[in-house]
């Protein structure tokens, strides 16, 4: 594993035409402000090169975590990316997945090492601003210390932030890594394969009624599809 030292700074670079138009409507837009029934959730991936059929597949699927959420409650998602040379982009709250959508389809992937820890960070300042119920983390691949992440995912479990991690793909190491990270956050973890269409989706939906109704949420929903109860059995009790 290779790893990236902190004090290093992003050099100036001009955005991309996408990134650019990206940043650009999520400046014109202000950020709802939160209500007591609205529950705010960032929703994190890898956009490094190999993540391109697993952002496109998400950036279909990612409307079931609305659908989840009861009618009398509400979801505020941030789309929050990296890619490239320390390139880490977050959109501003989205209500639907209308809205959500349209970020993710301006946002193309691109090669670079992985920034989870910058990620994280910016996950925890959000936090302090604005409280976030959960954050939900995509990805295949680990390029930084373990020990800084899993340091970094015990202080969201502090903070009452847990971590909800699905992995792509089947690397032993970056599962042990991601298993522990998302137990030191209070959260959980999760494999999931591109092929079955239906997985991540219902995943998604799965943190979504967690975020918004808490754990007899998620324990509803885990009656009508049994997969999610390996979510459930993760979780501390409530």
């Amino acid at each position: 594993m290779t790893s990236k030292k902190p004090s290093e700074q992003p050099l100036a670079q001009k955005p991309s035409n996408s990134v650019a138009k990206f940043l650009e409507q999520a400046d014109q837009h202000p950020i709802a402000m939160a209500s007591d029934t609205l529950a705010h959730v960032l929703f994190g991936m890898d956009a490094t090169a190999s993540r391109e059929p697993t952002w496109d597949h998400a950036s279909h699927i990612q409307h079931e975590m609305f659908n989840a959420v009861a009618a009398h409650q509400s979801l505020a998602v941030q789309l929050c990316f990296y890619r490239g040379f320390r390139e880490l982009k977050a959109s501003r709250f989205c209500q639907s997945a209308e809205e959500l959508s349209r970020f993710m389809s301006q946002v193309r992937c691109q090669g670079g090492h992985t920034q989870i820890l910058r990620l994280l960070n910016h996950a925890a300042k959000t936090h302090r601003q604005k409280e976030l119920r959960a954050i939900i983390f995509v990805g295949d691949a680990i390029e930084e210390k373990v020990d800084d992440l899993c340091a970094k995912a015990g202080e969201l479990g502090l903070k009452n932030l847990p971590l909800f991690i699905f992995q792509e793909g089947q690397d032993p190491a970056v599962t042990r890594t991601f298993k522990t990270m998302a137990k030191l956050s209070g959260g959980a973890f999760a494999p999931f394969n591109l092929n079955s269409s239906s997985q991540l989706k219902r995943l998604l939906a799965g943190v979504a009624a967690y975020a918004t109704g808490g754990r007899s949420a998620l324990d509803a929903l885990a009656r009508q599809q049994s997969e999610l109860k390996v979510l459930l059995q993760q979780l501390p009790p409530a």
